[in-house]
């Protein structure tokens, strides 16, 4: 937080209990404002209202804050009217109505990830070109192929290098002078430059530099833009609106092979259009993203709250809604604040894994994202036309069968739309990494079938990829970004996001890097057969440290994970999972799961709630 930042008050008697967000071992979930009288209620509002120059709001602040305290009660609460009950039971039963701006905002940002899709498709075709024209052959036979099979791996990782070095941790700095809007706008401006530019290099070392600055946007993209959206979203659809990032990052992956087919014929310039037409996606970003609002947790970061609750009354059917979201927001991060410290650059990055909460979100992020890597999807996403190749496919088959690999890959993710907030990140990880195991090494033990048998091992090799594809789409595909997006407290938002993109892109780098030469030592199905291997490990780690984040508030994680590691670990290992076998495997109806999570209700009890 810098030092134009104003620290959010630890206002006196906010809440009637705490909660220890840096170890909740009995794992209680609590609405801050429980317990409080209304007088003392209506009392912190009007100082609220006061202090953060919105006096003139204060009825409908203390009609919000009454309506934050007790939301499961709004039928009987008598400061609420028939309109204002009509607004909620609206809300309630209609979770996808919210104003256009809303959907503008999200669709937009979206838009602009189709960016990193392209880019990784135009190199995918531009890899059975760019290669020879710059004296660097890598198929097999060529004369130093071993030693250009690492040059052109770096070359294709270079974006992915230096996002995780730079761009990803420059978003932190340029979200704190720019805002999120601002930070877009920026990288919307180098991921339409240096596309451009790609196309006009000549030489693999002109081409790598270009690359590198192309990597720069796009990590300082990746580190916002699902913030930007996760922060402007609704707490029980903001699963289905941040995974919007990789809804376009599939789609612009698919129209990247399309393309490559489109421009196939043209000659010599192939690649260079291939890698060129990435530009396409940001152009929209960089010219309509000043008409979204600003995040509204942004400016109350920046102690601008009237401006926050005009971005929420864009962003929000009615002033009731909005300033019951205003007021909740801020009374949980007074709670947040009193376990961080974060004062420069340098400290936010420290509480990253000194501060027990934080760091179970930095290891829960870490997790999702380096099982993106770990699932094998880059492997086919970067070299799918040379896989495919050496399966016996000509170039141009190849091609096209990665096309069907990019429209499989953006068909399937629709369905996460329905499900991430429904049955949970977590639940959708742990089904799909299971099936992206067996299809992967399927795919690769096709690739011994006897090359005689023809058509019938090229399409086995091929379904076996597209039923991968298919899995990942739901599953892997859009959570980690969505997940990493919105796990961390907001003073740590931009650092940690940085660090899990850091971590997804760092690890393309060294897929991209190492992939042609493993395809050299180990083979197809050795390759395959290794990442299957991965796919099996991946799920044993998000199966112990990543708790499910859906249908609560970004300030309600707090107490998702002020949950010790071990307390949820054990919980797993002791209840989970036996209560899986019992239920799935030996059918017994009559199997309970304890729940891990006790809700406390403002009500005269408290009940428990299953979030597992």
């Amino acid at each position: 937080m810098s030092n134009n930042d104003e620290k959010i008050p630890d206002e006196e008697s906010m809440t009637a209990s705490e909660i220890n967000l840096n170890a909740n071992i009995e794992a209680r979930i609590k609405n801050p404002l429980a317990g409080i009288p209304r007088p003392q209620l209506l009392r912190n509002v009007e100082v609220f209202a006061q202090e953060k120059g919105l006096s003139d709001e204060l009825p409908i602040l203390s009609k919000g804050a009454i309506l934050a305290q007790s939301p499961a009660d709004f039928e009987t609460l008598d400061v609420l009217d028939d309109s204002d009950r009509d607004i909620i039971r609206y809300e309630y039963a209609h979770k996808w109505s919210h104003p256009f701006t809303l959907y503008m905002t999200i669709v937009l940002c979206s838009v602009g990830a189709a960016t990193q899709g392209w880019d990784q498709t135009g190199s995918n075709g531009a890899n059975l070109s760019f290669p020879s024209e710059f004296g660097i052959p890598n198929n097999p036979g060529a004369p130093n192929a071993e030693h250009n099979s690492w040059i052109v791996g770096v070359v294709n990782s270079a974006p992915y290098i230096a996002s995780a070095a730079c761009g990803c941790w420059l978003s932190d700095p340029l979200n704190n002078f720019f805002g999120r809007r601002g930070t877009i706008f920026i990288t919307a401006l180098i991921l339409i430059a240096t596309p451009i530019a790609s196309a006009f290099t000549h030489s693999w070392q002109t081409l790598f530099v270009v690359r590198l600055i192309l990597g720069i946007g796009m990590g300082a993209k990746g580190s916002t833009v699902p913030i930007y959206a996760a922060e402007n979203s609704p707490a029980n659809i903001r699963g289905a609106l941040v995974m919007g990032w990789q809804l376009w990052t599939a789609f612009g992956i698919f129209i990247g092979f399309a393309a490559n087919v489109v421009v196939e014929n043209t000659g010599k310039i192939a690649w260079r259009l291939q890698l060129g037409s990435a530009f396409i996606p940001a152009l929209p970003l960089a010219c309509f993203i000043f008409f979204c609002p600003e995040s509204p947790r942004w400016l109350m970061k920046k102690n601008r709250y009237p401006d926050a609750y005009r971005s929420l009354l864009r962003l929000r059917h009615s002033p009731l809604q909005a300033a019951r979201d205003l007021y909740y927001i801020h009374v949980q991060l007074v709670e947040e604040a009193k376990i961080l410290h974060a004062t420069n650059y340098f400290v936010r990055f420290s509480e990253l894994f000194t501060i027990p909460r934080v760091r179970r979100a930095t290891l829960a992020a870490h997790t999702v994202m380096l099982a993106q890597q770990m699932c094998g999807i880059n492997i086919i996403a970067f070299y799918s036309s040379t896989v495919f190749s050496q399966a016996g496919y000509t170039d141009r088959q190849a091609l096209f069968v990665s096309v069907g690999f990019g429209a499989v890959n953006f068909l399937f993710a629709f369905p996460a739309v329905f499900t991430i907030d429904t049955f949970g990140r977590r639940t959708l990880l742990l089904f799909t990494f299971p099936q992206m195991a067996w299809t992967l090494l399927a795919a690769g033990c096709c690739f011994l079938i006897d090359p005689d048998v023809g058509k019938g091992r090229l399409a086995a090799i091929a379904i076996f990829v597209f039923l991968f594809a298919a899995f990942y789409s739901p599953g892997e595909g859009p959570v980690p970004f969505c997940y990493s997006a919105e796990v961390f407290p907001l003073a740590q938002r931009e650092q940690g996001m940085a660090f899990a993109v850091t971590v997804c892109l760092g690890w393309a780098a060294v897929l991209s890097i190492t992939f042609p030469r493993m395809l050299l030592a180990l083979t197809p199905t050795g390759a395959f057969g290794f990442y299957a291997g991965l796919n099996v490990l991946a799920f044993i780690m998000i199966f112990f440290f990543v708790p499910e984040t859906k249908q609560r508030t970004l300030e309600e994680l707090d107490q998702i994970f002020s949950v010790p590691t071990g307390v949820f670990a054990k919980y797993q290992l002791t209840k989970a999972l036996p209560y899986f076998f019992k239920r799935w495997i030996f059918l017994r109806r009559d199997a309970r799961l304890e729940p891990l999570y006790k809700v406390e209700i403002e009500k005269k009890k408290a009940t428990s709630e299953h979030e597992d």
